[in-house]
Parts: structure tokens; sequence; C-alpha cells
């Protein structure tokens, strides 16, 4: 049998990604590459190794932090960006909002969509022409309507009704000043790909995506976590719960799932009968509507 043949099909998205990558750095002047410490953005940096390793990356590594992230999440963070040898910037929310540029009613509103105001501020501040994000077609509507390289006008806005053709796997990366685009290499992944991806490749990720014990209550079919952002309100039942993350996110919209999975082997098996989609399952700012995170993306979201 040919070596071909033989190729699974995390080789074959392996293989586009890494094309992706080394195309924005062939093509893009001032690239960026998005990391969170979650575990897409995770996959990406595994990627990038092996697209530009023994070299250093040809792009730095940003986070636009809301400032409500889990402290798990934000140690794992530095730890990796430490152990690659790159380059970490981090922007806050928190500055955006002594700037006045971002204006919240509550201290424990969520900020996941304040991210954006954030993100434009620092595009603008480094003169970034390229972010390149963990994004996935199968997150959430608005994201399956995107391309692989995502243009962005020079406000920063998305606009899906004007977004360029990619036949035959050839990508438009002409920007002019002022504007970017947003690439996603892992855009026609699964959550079961990421996942099958993390234990072939022995990716550690943040402690809070496999099962552990937490306070939790229930709320309009969610798992909320008890912490000083979101307190139990009137009437909810403190219960300690066996969970995990499927994303992780702003501590203030961002929701485990009951669990016992302790490992990737029984996150596949768990994520490969689920009919929920990870945001649909965790997330309290995608409940309230379907176009809100089409409306997010449009104002310049990730």
């Amino acid at each position: 049998m040919s070596a071909v043949l033989q190729r699974s099909h995390l080789d074959w998205l392996e293989s586009e990604a890494i094309f992706i990558l080394r195309e924005v750095a062939a093509e893009c002047a001032r690239p960026v590459l998005l990391f969170s410490g979650g575990k897409d953005s995770v996959v990406l940096l595994r990627l990038a190794e092996k697209a530009f390793r023994p070299g250093r990356f040809p792009f730095p590594l940003m986070h636009i932090d809301t400032g409500h992230n889990f402290d798990e999440v934000i140690e794992f963070r530095d730890r990796r960006a430490a152990e690659l040898g790159e380059t970490l910037i981090v922007r806050s929310v928190e500055d955006s909002i002594r700037r006045g540029s971002v204006v919240l009613r509550r201290e424990t509103d969520s900020r996941n969509a304040a991210q954006a105001v954030t993100l434009l501020e620092a595009i603008e501040e480094f003169g970034f022409d390229a972010c390149i994000g963990g994004a996935r077609r199968d997150e959430e509507k608005a994201r399956a309507k995107e391309r692989i390289f995502s243009f962005r006008d020079e406000f920063g806005q998305w606009d899906p009704k004007a977004q360029r053709p990619e036949l035959w796997n050839l990508y438009n990366t002409r920007v002019h000043p002022g504007e970017n685009m947003r690439v996603f290499p892992i855009s026609n992944w699964t959550e079961l790909d990421v996942w099958q991806y993390i234990q072939r490749e022995g990716l550690s990720l943040p402690s809070i995506y496999y099962s552990h014990e937490r306070e939790v209550v229930r709320r309009k079919g969610l798992l909320v976590p008890v912490t000083r952002l979101t307190p139990p309100q009137e009437g909810e039942q403190v219960e300690r719960l066996p969970v995990r993350f499927r994303t992780v996110g702003d501590i203030s919209c961002t929701c485990p799932v009951a669990s016992e999975a302790a490992d990737a082997a029984a996150i596949i098996a768990e994520t490969a009968v689920t009919d929920i989609t990870e945001r649909g399952a965790t997330r309290m700012d995608d409940q309230t509507s379907e176009a809100s995170m089409e409306r997010r993306k449009k104002e310049g979201y990730f």
C-alpha cells in the first residue's frame, strides 16, 4: 500500500494547517498568532512548531486577556510560551476600560464581546496585518461562514457577504494599509479531531479541561461554576460535581459540563457521541441569540 493511502485524516488536516501557516509567513508582512492557553491554540502552537522549527516562529504570540480568566489557564499560557522561548504579547480589557474605550455596566459583566475592542487596539498598536486564530467552523453557525483567510476592513469589521473566494486552496492575502486578515488554519477541524490530535501528539493542557470536582449551580440548562464573578442566585442550590470544561474563556460566561473523563481517550469517547456543540453546551453569552456571535464578529470579535 502506498504511503499516501496510509495517511490518516489527522495527517491530512495537519498538512493543510501547516501549509496555511507557511502561507501566512510568506505572504503577510506582520502576522501574530493568538494564544489564549485554550486547547485549540495549543494545537496551533504544535502546528507552528512543525511548520517552522528548529527556527523561531515568524510571528509573536498574543493574548487578549479579559481579566476574568481562570487562573489555571493563565498559568499554563505563560508557562507554555516560556517553554517555547517565543515572545508573548498580552493586552488586557482592563487597560481598555481605563482608557474609556470599553465601558461596562457592572464589574461582573461578561467581557468576551469587549475583547474585540482591545484586539483592534492591539492590531493598530503593532500594525498586525494577519491574526492567526484557532476558530473552527463546527463551533457555531457564524464561524461556519468564515473563510480560512477572513478579510477585515479598515475598521476591523467582518462582512460575511463580502468574503473572498478560496477555490483550490488559493488564498488572497492582499490588504491595504489598515486592513487585516483573520486566518484560521484549523477551520476544517472538528472538536473530535482536536482531541484526537491532542492525544496523538501528547499535548499538555490546562488542568480544567479534565474531570475535577467543582461547586456549581444549575441555571438555564447549564452548570454555572460558583465564583466571585458568578455567585449563586436566590433559590439556587450549590452542588459539588465532577465536571470538565470543553472550552475556556471569560469566567462570567463559561460553564463546565458534567464529566468523569480524566484523560484524552475518555474525552474522545464522550465527544464522539455528543450532539451539542461545545459553545452551545458551555457559553452563557451564546444562549441569548443565535445572531449574537455573528454580530460580535462583524464588530471585530475573533
